[in-house]
């Protein structure tokens, strides 16, 4: 039996309407992945489950990160009512303002909508309180910006989120197992997995799958006592962490935690870790507004100056110069 066959629906009353709000600058990928699990699923099912429209902030074509022109059918003050908005922006979020945006997703959410985003877009949704008491995710390299920033907003590592009537995902195929789960809510397991055999994808990920796999991704580790040790440095870049607790809290020796960290990244635990901070530093200056010493602070440096000198020393340039804005 072909996978055409034997996926079929329950009955609802109509197909669900997504809409995808797109700013200058989103990227392609994630887009695409929520999209087109919309259209394998109507194929699959043989009826229309789903329709999706294009919104546009503003009147005009929108370039998308990769240089690729779309034409929204609508924007913001004349977008009709759907089930389901979805903000996509690129990696300037933080600093999107789209106030008739805004005033169309709250009408929306008045209706009834669910509302998400992809990609950074969770920040667009955060400054204008459309997070608060909701749990999100992000894309990694904004998520020190996005904590400093909305310290009250639960944020979790995963690759995507899904909160009543709040989803959000990390991007990427983050995005499209996102999708996998809104659809095995929406229609069941069947087509889901039907969906993903569809586009060649492993099957829905378990919830603690999710939290490891972005950073078995991010960091290309296999080991999994270093890939424990890591998530652990990643929760206490302010505190500067030793290693000799570090062992502690893994129930390891330092010494099998220093030989295992060797043998994967051929670096100390010690070593990994004021990396880490510094590209959480370089991070927080790209996509916060936290002053220079602030972004030390919260890195762990309490000097300004061995701050300015290991940062050099890792990216070849001032913290200054990461400055995005």
């Amino acid at each position: 039996m072909s996978i055409r066959e034997r996926h079929q629906p329950p009955a609802t009353e109509g197909p669900l309407t997504f809409a995808v709000l797109v700013f200058p600058g989103f990227p392609m990928m994630a887009f695409s992945s929520v999209i087109e699990p919309l259209r394998a699923a109507n194929v699959l099912a043989k009826r229309e489950c789903y329709r999706w429209i294009i919104v546009g902030a503003a009147e005009g074509p929108v370039e998308a990160s990769n240089g690729v022109v779309i034409q929204p059918g609508f924007f913001a003050e004349n977008a009709p009512k759907v089930d389901r908005v979805v903000v996509c922006s690129g990696g300037d979020a933080d600093h999107l303002v789209a106030e008739d945006a805004v005033g169309w997703i709250r009408r929306s959410l008045r209706g009834g909508a669910h509302i998400g985003a992809v990609a950074d877009a969770a920040f667009f949704l955060a400054r204008a309180g459309l997070l608060d008491g909701h749990a999100c995710t992000l894309h990694w390299t904004s998520q020190a910006a996005f904590t400093e920033a909305f310290p009250d907003i639960e944020l979790r590592r995963d690759l995507y989120v899904i909160d009543r009537k709040r989803f959000t995902s990390a991007g990427g195929v983050g995005s499209l197992d996102m999708m996998l789960e809104i659809i095995t809510s929406d229609y069941g397991p069947e087509l889901a997995a039907g969906v993903a055999e569809w586009f060649v994808h492993s099957p829905l990920r378990s919830s603690v799958d999710r939290k490891l796999m972005p950073l078995r991704l991010r960091t290309g580790v296999q080991n999994e006592l270093v890939l424990s040790a890591i998530a652990i440095m990643e929760d206490a870049v302010e505190e500067r962490l030793g290693m000799a607790e570090l062992a502690v809290k893994l129930g390891v020796s330092s010494d099998k935690l220093e030989r295992n960290f060797r043998s994967e990244l051929n670096i100390s635990p010690n070593g990994y870790y004021r990396r880490l901070r510094l590209k959480r530093a370089a991070d927080l200056l790209a996509h916060s507004t936290l002053m220079v010493r602030d972004v030390a602070l919260a890195c762990g440096f309490a000097s300004m100056s061995s701050f300015a000198r290991a940062f050099r020393e890792e990216h070849g340039h001032a913290p200054k110069v990461a400055r995005r804005h």
